[in-house]
């Protein structure tokens, strides 16, 4: 038995949303799409019109005109089918602020047309749960955000409370003390949805009059109980995570300032923590995986390089004042796109073993059984050529046969006309009587042979039109809703081998463009010395345009690392005034003995990587209080006995 881990890729899906109402007066469109391909290109309005334009290939690529429902059945459906069989499971929108990242993942909840992944997965669970038999679930789901590098439980009514990240081996990284609510129907969960929604924290900016100001994780686990072949119970457990984030965004676009300001450093410092961790995986020489950097990678570990199949959903806008976000966007899912994943089904070590050797014990019973088949079909083929062997020899004696009989008939016949000649009266109607006679079994023959095989069509004719009469017909013992619920199933199948042969076929294509330049060069022959020079010419220009393709790109990223550097240096600089001005108002209205106590208390959390302050004891005796603070002094204070106040 094997016991290497299956790898598996991080699959991309990039969507465009549509011009808003504001961009069609005075925005171009820079974005083409080629659903088909799975392609995207951009173009870079600044650039001179000779520049190529840059190319990016995914697993899909939905357009302006895309429905929700096409995003969900390519894209999360077959993951959704994951996390029901044991799997960890994860999906995240990333974009710019204001490209759709919520209404791909939420949508309009009323709404079935326009429902996003988060609703579309609720019915799609339980749907699934309510067509199988002898299986127990139980469903749980919790709502978090990450609100200014702080975790908050959305379903507490509590939510300002600070929740801790832990881990443990068994478990992996885990949010201490995060209620789950368990659900029995879609409807339940989608209440649970609405009611952690209602805690989120959004707000207005220049690029979207609802921005998300945090990142928030819906997370879904579905338990599974089983009985098995040795007639106990087996548990599974699948988790699904569906991550929006928050939107990356430049303090010069979005005109934020002192909260939205810091709200913004803190939502770009864990997106560019996120990015540093998918480059450190990509790159592969990376020794250490900066996963603690910040919250949200240590929740999202496990999805990237991890146990879990992700799937990632990059918006992106066409309008040309966002090239600059709409090429980082794109660049960065493209490096997430060669992310390797270790999945593996979530069960107990001893049901693992079990399923490993179930699963062994099946496979050498299909070797053996196709073995047999071939076996049989190897028996098969030497019975039928000696069936038609001998048949030939049969009809080929026969025919000689007949051959022979007609060859003496007209002998005979011959005879006739000569006696004929000399004047014998001999009637012509027993000239090919003999003859007809002869020829008679090997007509026969082959008649014989034409019914058989008429016969079989017929017979093959009849069964398939039963099979289709008898799945129109409800079987004793079923109920109509038994009956509906499988053809529902099968209805299902069918679109999932359909979106699977497309993203075949989009993946062969693929393939097939990139193969295509090495196969031409290898095919290449030269009937002269200036057809050879003429071809080489065309290649060293096609290898010349690639060079300064490159260079462009690195110029451009060299470019963008300016401005995001500038940004940051913005950033810096407000958050340092804002600083500067709360040590103004530190010396000039706290007295310095109140500073020196509340420093004495601060102590430095490693596992939270922040700074907390210690409680503070207070003990009452009869005539005097002590005050014991963490790392300081502990003070006393005389009480009088009347009044119980502080002496001076």
């Amino acid at each position: 038995m094997s016991k290497t881990k299956h790898c598996e890729a991080v699959r991309v899906v990039v969507r465009c949303r549509p011009f808003s109402k504001r961009e069609r007066a005075e925005c171009e469109n820079i974005l083409e799409i080629d659903d088909k391909l799975g392609q995207i290109t951009i173009r870079n309005p600044k650039a001179p019109p000779d520049e190529p334009m840059k190319v990016f290939t995914f697993d899909s690529v939905y357009g302006w005109d895309s429905k929700q429902s096409d995003i969900y059945d390519d894209a999360v459906r077959p993951l959704v089918e994951s996390v029901l069989q044991g799997f960890n499971g994860t999906i995240f929108a990333y974009g710019q602020t204001g490209t759709g990242k919520t209404h791909t993942m939420q949508g309009i909840t009323n709404d079935p047309e326009r429902r996003g992944v988060i609703p579309n997965s609720f019915q799609h669970i339980f749907t699934q749960i309510s067509r199988t038999q002898n299986q127990k679930y139980l469903v749980r789901s919790s709502y978090l955000e990450i609100y200014q590098e702080e975790i908050r439980d959305l379903l507490c009514k509590n939510n300002n409370k600070k929740l801790e990240l832990k881990e443990n081996p068994d478990f992996g990284v885990y949010v201490k003390d995060l209620s789950a609510v368990v659900t029995k129907n879609a409807t339940e969960i989608e209440h649970v949805m609405n009611m952690g929604n209602q805690s989120r924290s959004v707000g207005f900016t220049n690029m979207n009059e609802r921005s998300s100001r945090s990142h928030a994780i819906f997370v879904i686990t579905v338990e599974c109980s089983e009985v098995g072949p040795d007639g106990e119970d087996h548990i599974r457990v699948g988790k699904l995570n569906m991550v929006d984030l928050a939107g990356s965004e430049r303090q010069s676009k979005t005109g934020a300032k002192g909260k939205r300001l810091k709200e913004a450093a803190k939502i770009n410092l864990s997106l560019s923590a996120l990015g540093n961790v998918i480059s450190a995986l990509v790159d592969g020489k990376s020794t250490h995986i900066p996963y603690r950097d910040s919250k949200l990678t240590r929740l999202l570990q496990d999805s990237l390089g991890g146990n879990a199949k992700t799937v990632m959903i990059a918006t992106v806008g066409p309008s040309h004042k966002n090239f600059e976000e709409s090429l980082a966007t794109l660049r960065y899912a493209s490096r997430a796109k060669n992310i390797k994943n270790k999945p593996r089904i979530n069960e107990d070590p001893k049901d693992a073993l079990l399923r490993e050797f179930q699963e062994e014990i099946a496979r050498l019973k299909s070797q053996l059984e196709e073995q047999g088949m071939l076996a049989k079909e190897r028996r098969r083929r030497r019975n039928s050529k000696r069936l038609s062997k001998s048949m030939a020899g049969m009809e080929e004696d026969i025919f000689k046969e007949s051959l022979t009989e007609v060859w003496k008939a007209v002998q005979e016949e011959s005879e006739v006309k000569h006696y004929t000649k000399e004047g014998s009266d001999v009637p012509k109607s027993l000239t090919w009587q003999g003859s007809s006679e002869k020829l008679k079994p090997l007509n026969e023959h082959r008649k014989s042979m034409e019914d058989m095989q008429w016969d079989q069509d017929a017979l093959e004719k009849i069964i398939e039109k039963y099979k289709t009469m008898e799945s129109k017909l409800l079987v004793g013992g079923k109920t109509i809703i038994d009956h509906t619920n499988e053809q529902q199933k099968m209805l299902e199948l069918k679109r999932q081998e359909i979106a699977e042969q497309i993203r075949r076929e989009r993946e062969i294509q693929q393939q097939m463009m990139l193969q295509d330049e090495e196969t031409l060069e290898m095919k290449e022959t030269f009937s002269s010395l200036q057809q050879e020079v003429e071809l080489k010419t065309k290649k060293l220009k096609r290898l010349y345009n690639k060079l300064q393709f490159v260079k462009g790109e690195i110029r451009d990223v060299i470019d963008e690392h300016v401005i995001t550097r500038q940004e940051l240096e913005q950033t810096q600089h407000e958050l340092t005034r804002e600083l500067k001005y709360k040590y103004l108002l530190i010396e000039n209205f706290i007295p310095p003995e109140e500073k020196n106590k509340i420093m004495n208390r601060l102590h430095f959390d490693s596992e939270e990587d922040q700074w907390r302050l210690q409680p503070v004891i207070f003990l009452v005796g009869a005539d005097h209080l002590i005050v014991y603070a963490a790392f300081g002094v502990p003070e006393v204070f005389l009480l009088n006995c009347q009044t119980k106040s502080k002496c001076i």
